[in-house]
């Protein structure tokens, strides 16, 4: 039920705003509610988020190499579709390929690691990380070095509709005044709703089936479930492929979105931590705990800051440096760590199970006879 009621919401939130702004109040106010155009970006970090779930919610697998794979779904859209390469696929099938992509770097990654867990596989991830942003750095003919490849493709649009006249009613100015708020102020808003919300049933059903048991059943005890006749490294191996596989989908998502596959520069270590922070600090395993951990983290980085550094800029404070709020949000991002761990470890919204096993009373000491 509640479910339901946050993706109506969510829905809603461009009428919403829309009918805000017709209401005199102060202009301040209009322009701090005025995140609906801010939200598909967001969107596409929870995929991300979801992705990286799959592997150290559901598997518990660390994995420290998320921007990695944005990276790579993000390039391979804007190769597939860029005017200046000869494929030119389109933002559907161009889409899909890079999810593709990255199902298939991740299996090959999952191969020479099967047998790391822990920090071992952490620092495996972290390399990769790091040797997938030089690559893109140095094949200047394919991914164009640093400069990024423009333009991408946006992805499709509600279409136009005409515009409201003086002899129409003040009921369909008023429709015509939300449906552009969906079309021009928030463009993409629901078809990245739609995305999030296929997403996350697909991440309940796969949590449901036989994999998904067993993903919980390595990252519960792996010798266990080798004992009990699971292949364990197929387990993994499926884990790896489709955590890579969503979060290059949302790469591709956000390079259509910003109508480049950006720097390489962007897809460093510091991303891929963000989104392990969303995952930490929403409930690893909760697929709702998830979409929560996103929205906090990212809504803090794409939302809040966004809206300091424009009131800033506008006052002229922004020349100093302790102003600038770029330069202290990282120390939010760990000041909220630390009180997640201290007061919630399980996290915001934690699964069933996690939050069972952390509160779950130490068992007394054997006594000896």
């Amino acid at each position: 039920m509640w479910a339901a009621a946050a993706i109506a919401a969510a829905a809603a939130l461009p009428a919403c705003e829309y009918l805000f702004h017709l209401l005199p109040v102060w202009k301040w106010l209009k322009d701090w509610t005025h995140v609906a155009p801010l939200m598909p970006t967001i969107f596409a970090f929870i995929i991300v988020a979801l992705g990286l779930n799959i592997v150290t919610g559901f598997t518990g697998l660390l994995n420290l190499g998320a921007a990695a794979f944005v990276a790579i779904g993000a390039y391979t859209y804007s190769i597939l579709t860029c005017e200046t390469y000869p494929f030119q696929v389109g933002f559907w099938l161009g889409a899909l390929l890079a999810t593709l992509a990255g199902a298939l770097v991740g299996a090959a990654l999952s191969l020479p690691t099967m047998r790391l867990r822990g920090d071992y596989l952490a620092i495996v991830t972290l390399g990769f990380g790091e040797i997938v942003q030089d690559l893109l750095k140095n094949l200047d003919p394919i991914t164009n070095g640093t400069k990024g490849i423009n333009p991408v493709p946006h992805p499709p649009n509600l279409p136009a509709l005409a515009q409201a006249t003086e002899a129409t009613s003040a009921l369909h100015r008023l429709a015509l005044g939300i449906y552009g708020s969906y079309r021009d102020s928030a463009p993409h808003y629901l078809l990245y709703l739609l995305l999030v919300v296929i997403t996350a049933v697909v991440c309940r059903n796969l949590r449901r089936s036989r994999i998904g048991r067993s993903w919980v059943a390595v990252r519960e005890d792996e010798l266990a479930a080798r004992s009990s006749g699971l292949n364990t490294a197929r387990i993994k191996l499926s884990a790896f492929s489709w955590g890579a596989a969503l979060c290059a989908a949302g790469g591709a998502l956000i390079a259509a979105l910003v109508g480049t596959s950006i720097d390489p520069a962007y897809y460093d270590f510091q991303l891929s931590i963000i989104v392990l922070c969303a995952v930490i600090v929403g409930g690893m395993g909760s697929i709702g705990g998830v979409i929560l951990g996103a929205v906090v983290m990212f809504g803090f980085n794409s939302i809040v800051l966004v809206r300091l550094s424009e009131a800033l800029a506008s006052s002229h404070a922004d020349s100093n440096v302790l102003a600038s709020p770029n330069n202290w949000k990282f120390l939010v991002y760990g000041l909220a760590l630390v009180l997640a761990m201290r007061f919630r470890p399980e996290g915001l919204l934690p699964a069933r199970d996690v939050r069972a096993a952390l509160r779950r009373p130490p068992s007394a000491p054997a006594v000896a006879p």
